[in-house]
C-alpha cells in the first residue's frame, strides 16, 4: 500500500503551527460552549429588536381601557389549529377567565398597527394576531396598568435598551483608545495630565455622576433627545477606565521593533498610533467592550426607572419596571416583571460571551 505521506488525496489536519492568529482565536472560542450560548441568545435578542414592529402584535402606545392588568393570553390548540380564547373580566376585579367555547383562530402575517421597517419603510404587517383584534387580543405577557401590551412594549423597549450599549461602547472606547494611546505613546506631561483627569473622573461614584450630569439639562426633552443625552453621559463617564488600560499597553507597544521602524520611515505620530499601536490593543478592547455593555444597559434602566431617562409613553426596559416598583402590583400581577427578566437574561448573556472571548484571546488556552 502506498504510504499516506505520498498519497496526494490524503490531507493532513491543520496543526496549531499552521493556523493564523484569527483561526486560533475562533478555534478556542468554539470550545467555549457558554460563550456560544450567550452569543446565540444575544443574536436572537438583537434580531427581535431590529424587527420589533413586525414581531410585536401591537404598537407600544395603544391602550386597551377594557383590559387593565390583563393576564397573559394562553394560546390553545384545538381542532388541529391554534386559537385565542375570549377572556371575560370578573366584575369588580382585574381578573380574567378564558371562555371554554368562544375563541378565534390565531393568524400569521396579519394587518394591524402601523410602524416603520428598520425605522424607514412604512408597514402594518405583523407576524401574528387575530381577525378581531378588539374582542380577541393576543397579550402574550399580559397588559400593564394602562392596558398596554407588555410583549409589544418589551420588543420596542429593547430597541432603546440594547442599542444604547452598542452606541455607548463605540463612543467611549473610541475616545478612550485614542486618548489612552496618545498618553502612552507620548508620555511626559501629557501622560500625567490625562491620567490625573481620568483618575479624578474614576474616583467619583458613577451613579451619582450620571444623575448630576442628567439634572443639569432641561427636564422637558423629547425621547430622542433624552436617548442621545443618556448615550453621551454614559460614554463620558466610562472613557477614563478604558483610556487608563490602553495607556499601559501603549507604553509597552511603543518600544517594539515595528513601531520604531514606522517612526524611522518618517510616519507621523498620528499614523503610528492609529495604524500600529492601537490595533495591537484590539484583543483587550473586544473583551472589555463586551463585558462593559451591560453597564450601559443598566445605566439606561436606572435613569428611566428614576424618571429621568426615557419618558412615557415611549418604551424602554427601565420605564417599564416602574410599575413593578409598586408592591401591590408586583404581588398580584407578576407579569409586570417581564422587563426585569429580559434585563437579567441580556446581562447574563453578555457576561457569558465576554468570559468566552477573554479565554479565547488568552494564548495559553
Amino acid at each position: 500500500m502506498e504510504p499516506a505521506a505520498q498519497n496526494p488525496e490524503v490531507i493532513k489536519p491543520a496543526t496549531v503551527e499552521h493556523l493564523s492568529p484569527s483561526q486560533l482565536f475562533w478555534r478556542r472560542l468554539r470550545r467555549q460552549r457558554i460563550a456560544t450560548i450567550g452569543a446565540i441568545i444575544l443574536g436572537i435578542l438583537y434580531v427581535m429588536a431590529l424587527f420589533a414592529g413586525f414581531i410585536a402584535p401591537y404598537s407600544f402606545e395603544p391602550q386597551d381601557r377594557q383590559r387593565f392588568f390583563h393576564s397573559p393570553t394562553w394560546v390553545q390548540f384545538r381542532d388541529g389549529k391554534l386559537v385565542v380564547p375570549r377572556y371575560v373580566k370578573k366584575e369588580g376585579t382585574f381578573k380574567y377567565e378564558a371562555s371554554p367555547t368562544d375563541h378565534q383562530p390565531l393568524r400569521f402575517f396579519v394587518r394591524g398597527d402601523k410602524y416603520k421597517w428598520l425605522g424607514l419603510v412604512p408597514s402594518n404587517l405583523h407576524l401574528f394576531g387575530t381577525a378581531d383584534r378588539v374582542n380577541y387580543p393576543v397579550y402574550l405577557l399580559g397588559t400593564d396598568q394602562y392596558g398596554r401590551d407588555i410583549f409589544s412594549r418589551l420588543l420596542y423597549g429593547s430597541q432603546i435598551s440594547l442599542s444604547i450599549g452598542l452606541i455607548g461602547i463605540a463612543l467611549s472606547f473610541s475616545f478612550g483608545m485614542l486618548i489612552g494611546g496618545m498618553a502612552g505613546y507620548f508620555g511626559g506631561w501629557s501622560d500625567n495630565l490625562i491620567m490625573r483627569v481620568s483618575e479624578l473622573l474614576m474616583s467619583i461614584p458613577g451613579l451619582y455622576l450620571i444623575m448630576a450630569l442628567r439634572m443639569t439639562f432641561p427636564p422637558k426633552l423629547s425621547s430622542a433627545q433624552v436617548y442621545l443625552l443618556i448615550v453621551i453621559i454614559l460614554s463620558f463617564v466610562r472613557w477614563a477606565a478604558s483610556a487608563r488600560v490602553i495607556r499601559g499597553m501603549a507604553l509597552s507597544i511603543r518600544e517594539r521593533q515595528f513601531v520604531l521602524a514606522a517612526r524611522s520611515l518618517g510616519q507621523s505620530n498620528l499614523n503610528v498610533i492609529t495604524k500600529h499601536v492601537l490595533p495591537n490593543t484590539f484583543s483587550y478592547v473586544i473583551v472589555a467592550a463586551t463585558l462593559s455593555i451591560p453597564y450601559y444597559i443598566l445605566g439606561e434602566v436606572v435613569l428611566s426607572f428614576l424618571n429621568v431617562g426615557i419618558q412615557e409613553p415611549d418604551a424602554s426596559w427601565g420605564i417599564m419596571l416602574n410599575a413593578a416598583g409598586n408592591p401591590d402590583y408586583l404581588q398580584n400581577y407578576p407579569w409586570l416583571l417581564a422587563p426585569g427578566v429580559a434585563i437579567f437574561i441580556t446581562v447574563l448573556a453578555f457576561n457569558f460571551l465576554g468570559d468566552g472571548l477573554r479565554d479565547a484571546v488568552d494564548a495559553k488556552a
